[in-house]
């Protein structure tokens, strides 16, 4: 049985997003053929140093406060704590989740010659990402993040060649993120009483700048009265949002959930007509499978990794982004052409089952990244 060492600034249950998502999914699945141990961040004062999640054993490190610097010492505790599990365990391979948690797989790497594999989750534009390693002085290092990588796998084909912009030369597994397909099919554990005939958009989406869910709520002043909007998530954008719902007086035709818990999802999605995330960038998108997997139609932009699974008119729609009238436009579609509509749900819930179910990835994971990792 191999052992294998995760780096991931962030697991559950402090905080859950596509990658931390992708992390419990496959480890779930690979729990019998795998030994999985973890280091991740000390966030707040309330996380323990110490806890089994699944089947990973979760140790965190960190001064359990929110700060940038608690981040940055992360690495160095993170390859310190490293370097003391081995001792007693003598792992086979380290898998760092995001190019992030490819330093203290470096450093790890050097100081015992453990080969690691690099996974690529990162929804931020390659731009943004490369500015913060020149900023910081450190990019010739973050390139040897790459290069010395036995295996990058990466969620989409976007990522992919960021990795190759990088200089990494080696074997790349493209193997996507996934849906829970058992939990977000529509089913009688999940079927919800409508009660009322508005038409309901819906996005899941962590409230930042590159997820734009500021262009659906002025999307909506193109819409009719009865077009309404519920956004499920929580973030640094969450005040900015509810004002600018106050400013165009959309009150009584936005509803914001916060924060929702992943097991939630299912039932939110199938009270709802349309799922909208009209991104500036994206590596992949968890929450666009999840939604074609539940049978209602997606509008999306065509950036990152989004083009690898929406194909325009026929697993979902493209809006231009950072224009909420192209959003209208799209959301009109889908409420006057039935037969476009459901050509579209069939396409992309029949994609979504036979190539994004997460058995599938696991599987995908464990037979050509895992097992052929030296």
């Amino acid at each position: 049985m191999k052992k294998i060492l995760i780096f991931s600034l962030a697991y559950y249950p402090n905080f859950v997003g596509g990658a931390e998502i992708a992390v419990k999914e496959i480890t779930d699945r690979l729990g019998n053929d795998f030994e999985f141990d973890m280091i991740t961040l000390k966030m707040d004062s309330t996380s323990l140093r110490y806890e089994k999640v699944g089947n990973v054993n979760v140790y965190r490190v960190g001064f359990g406060i929110k700060s940038y610097f608690n981040k940055i010492f992360y690495i160095f505790l993170a390859f310190r704590k490293a370097c003391i599990l081995n001792c007693k365990k003598q792992y086979d391979i380290s898998w760092a989740i995001m190019s992030y948690m490819g330093f203290p797989a470096l450093f790890f790497k050097w100081r015992t010659g453990i080969p690691f594999v690099l996974t690529l989750q990162e929804g931020d534009t390659i731009k943004h990402i490369t500015k913060r390693w020149r900023i910081l002085f450190v990019n010739f290092l973050y390139k040897k993040v790459f290069k010395n990588a036995s295996i990058i796998q990466t969620i989409s084909n976007y990522l992919a060649n960021f990795a190759r912009d990088m200089g990494y030369q080696g074997d790349i597994e493209i193997i996507p993120n996934g849906a829970d397909v058992k939990k977000f099919l529509k089913n009688e554990t999940w079927s919800v009483e409508r009660k009322t005939e508005n038409v309901i958009l819906i996005t899941v989406s962590r409230l930042v700048e590159k997820n734009a869910v500021g262009d659906i709520i002025d999307a909506l002043k193109y819409l009719p009265e009865n077009v309404t909007l519920i956004i499920a998530g929580s973030g640094p954008l969450e005040n900015k949002l509810k004002l600018q719902v106050s400013d165009l007086t959309l009150d009584e035709r936005v509803q914001f959930l916060g924060y929702v818990p992943h097991k939630e999802l299912p039932k939110y999605l199938h009270y709802s007509d349309i799922f909208i995330r009209p991104s500036l960038s994206e590596g992949m998108g968890n929450s666009f499978i999840e939604a074609m997997v539940a049978g209602i139609p997606v509008i999306a932009t065509p950036v990152g990794g989004i083009i690898d699974f929406i194909k325009d008119g026929e697993t979902g729609l493209f809006c231009e982004v950072k224009n909420p009238k192209s959003i209208a436009q799209k959301v009109e579609k889908l409420m006057k052409d039935e037969e476009s509509r459901n050509y579209i749900v069939k396409n992309a819930q029949k994609l979504a089952l036979e190539k994004y179910d997460w058995n599938l990835i696991a599987q995908n994971i464990k037979d050509r990244v895992f097992d052929i990792t030296p």
